[in-house]
């Protein structure tokens, strides 16, 4: 018999990552006694500075925003009961097109063989039940968040183990919600370009293709003060205008794709447990 706890492993890419998409489920099983772990794979150093400075511009200084966002990360982790937090620290990588994607050090710079290897000794540490990162293309594609996608697949691959694997998404029909509330919120948002709003379109799946519907509305508050606590990037997290129970309202389902299973558990699902519990 295995006596370790049912875990949940959660690779994400930056500080704050771990709030905005699964910040439901690692708060909702950290209630339900089951072992959360967040692997967060950059120390998020191409993030907004004090008082708002943007990277590459002067005073904006990446070991000083990283160091910040690790203890903002820390307070996140706190409020949503995370078990273990275990962090790669590679360089932020920035947006796809930045002159930091081509850093030397940063994430997506780096093999993926080499950030696997490190992944697997977690993954063989904690021996997760259930393992989240984002799908192929990073869910709207930032190379750091494809780059935690493929050093995930590529860790699994060399351990053997055989969790549950997800996929974080959104249904299109939250997406055009979502759209519905920016505008509703920011008094400043302009509509996209055509080809900004076709971009928009593709990000997620039809919900017919989502396999697991996880309610965590009970955990919004929680939710809600984690994406809180990253308070340097709050230009940046508009969730936070629309209040908690808004927010809530909103953000009260999170969804995934599942890509590796051995339960049989039947799909659609309300939980990532389905099958092993």
């Amino acid at each position: 018999m295995n006596d370790l706890p049912l875990t949940l492993m959660a690779v994400h890419a930056h500080p704050d990552d771990e709030a905005t998409g699964t910040g439901g489920v690692l708060a909702r099983y950290a209630a339900e006694g089951i072992r959360t772990v967040l692997v967060t794979c950059t120390d998020g150093g191409c993030g907004d500075g004090p008082g708002g400075v943007k990277p590459g511009d002067p005073g904006h200084d990446p070991a000083a925003v990283a160091l910040m966002r690790r203890q903002e990360l820390e307070a996140s982790c706190e409020i949503l009961k995370v078990s273990h937090l275990e962090t790669l620290d590679y360089a932020d990588s920035g947006m796809m097109g930045w002159p930091t994607n081509d850093a030397p050090g940063s994430f997506w710079q780096t093999p993926v063989e080499e950030g696997a290897a490190r992944l697997a000794e977690l993954l063989r540490r904690y021996e997760p039940d259930v393992v989240v990162t984002y799908d192929e293309n990073g869910f709207y594609g930032h190379p750091d968040h494809i780059q935690a996608n493929r050093i995930t697949m590529a860790a699994l691959a060399m351990t053997g183990l055989t969790p549950k694997v997800y996929w974080t998404t959104a249904p299109r029909s939250m997406m055009q919600r979502f759209g519905e509330v920016m505008r509703e919120f920011g008094a400043d948002w302009q509509e996209p370009d055509p080809a900004e709003a076709a971009a928009m379109a593709e990000i997620g799946l039809p919900d017919e293709e989502i396999t697991t519907w996880v309610d965590t509305a009970a955990f919004g508050g929680q939710k809600f003060d984690a994406l809180a606590a990253h308070a340097s990037q709050g230009e940046n997290i508009f969730f936070l205008a629309m209040g908690q129970e808004r927010f809530t309202e909103l953000m009260g389902v999170e969804t995934f794709v599942r890509v590796q299973d051995t339960t049989g558990a039947a799909v659609p699902e309300n939980d990532l447990f389905a099958g092993l519990r």
